[in-house]
């Protein structure tokens, strides 16, 4: 049986199972807090403890999937080729949101892990949380940070930003495609990308323009901290 869980099948085959599965429940419920994604993390962790399976196993298999990573961005390159004229438009309020945004995110966090009282190592890899994981686990790495808390933190990040921020704009009655796609992509990075590409093209075009912004913004305010 060992050696079934080590079969690269198994971990392409569980991950795409539970992401189909996630995402069945996410059209039937039709609700914010039924994120695909989430779900499927959900479903895969509990797979792998109940059946005690080594996550080394399961990656066998599993780090395969970001293989798609490629044509995924590609995709939002095409969306962002499509809306170039309302970039272009836009792009100077669209970098004063990212900024805006970045700086409100890495303050907030220097914030709570001062009243907290937290280690400077945790204040390290909490900072880059609302970046990419490329990026995040770089700069976690410059500043001195686990990238293992980073990890964990950018994935909290992301599938809370895309659950939550649908609340938000309802709340705030927020109308503007561009205002939308820079919140997306400033606070959730691609996991809110993807939530933006599914309100509209706008949205998910300026989410990933903002996503890659605003992970510049982090790195430059990251020197100065």
């Amino acid at each position: 049986m060992d050696n079934l869980w080590a079969n690269p099948l198994f971990g392409i085959f569980l991950t795409v199972i539970t992401f189909y599965i996630g995402d069945r429940m996410a059209k039937k419920i039709k609700s914010p807090l039924a994120n695909p994604l989430l779900i499927a993390m959900v479903l895969c962790v509990a797979v792998l403890k109940l059946l005690n399976i080594p996550y080394k196993d399961y990656m066998e298999g599993g780090q395969f999937i970001s293989l798609f990573l490629v044509p995924a961005t590609a995709m939002i390159g095409l969306s962002i080729y499509r809306q170039r004229k309302v970039l272009k438009q836009q792009f100077f309020p669209i970098v004063i949101g990212c900024l805006a945004g970045s700086l409100i995110s890495m303050g907030s966090t220097i914030l709570l892990c001062r009243l907290l009282a937290l280690h400077q190592d945790m204040l390290a890899s909490l900072l880059p949380k609302s970046v990419t994981t490329a990026i995040a686990l770089d700069l976690s790495d410059q500043l001195g940070g686990l990238r293992s808390v980073t990890m964990m933190a950018v994935i909290i990040c992301g599938t809370g930003g895309a659950i939550i921020h649908p609340f938000i704009i309802r709340l705030l009655k927020l109308k503007d495609p561009v205002a939308t796609g820079v919140s997306f992509g400033t606070a959730s990075h691609a996991i809110g990308t993807a939530k933006a590409i599914e309100m509209g093209e706008v949205e998910g075009a300026v989410s990933g323009v903002s996503m890659g912004i605003a992970g510049i913004c982090t790195v430059i305010i990251a020197l100065f901290l």
